[in-house]
C-alpha cells in the first residue's frame, strides 16, 4: 500500500508522518505513482484532482470556513473533513 500526502506546509507534514505509517509526503499531486490513497491539503493548487486522476482513495483536508472547497472536493470523490476533524481523527488513528 502507498499512502501519499500533499502538502506544502511543514507542519501538517509532521503531523501526517507522525499519524500516518509509510507516509510519502509530497508538495504537488504530480508524484502520485502507485498511490493506493492521498491525503490532499485543498489549498495545494491542482493537487485534488491530481490525487482523483490516480484511481486511489483521496481524503481532503480544508478550512472549516470554506464549505464551498470542501463540499466541491465531495462532489468530486473525494472524502473531505474540515482540518480540524482531519488531524484529531489522524491523531486518533481512524483515518488510514
Amino acid at each position: 500500500m502507498t499512502v501519499y500526502a500533499v502538502s506544502n506546509d511543514l507542519m501538517d507534514g509532521s503531523k501526517l508522518r507522525a499519524g500516518l505509517a509509510d507516509v510519502v509526503v509530497v508538495r504537488s499531486g504530480l508524484e502520485l505513482e502507485d498511490a493506493t490513497m492521498v491525503t490532499v491539503d485543498l489549498r495545494v493548487t491542482g493537487a485534488l484532482e491530481a490525487a482523483l486522476a490516480t484511481g486511489a482513495r483521496v481524503i481532503a483536508y480544508g478550512s472549516h470556513v470554506d464549505e464551498e472547497a470542501l463540499a466541491a472536493a465531495i462532489v468530486a470523490g473525494a472524502e473531505a473533513l474540515p482540518r480540524s476533524v482531519f488531524f484529531r481523527r489522524l491523531r486518533d488513528g481512524t483515518i488510514g
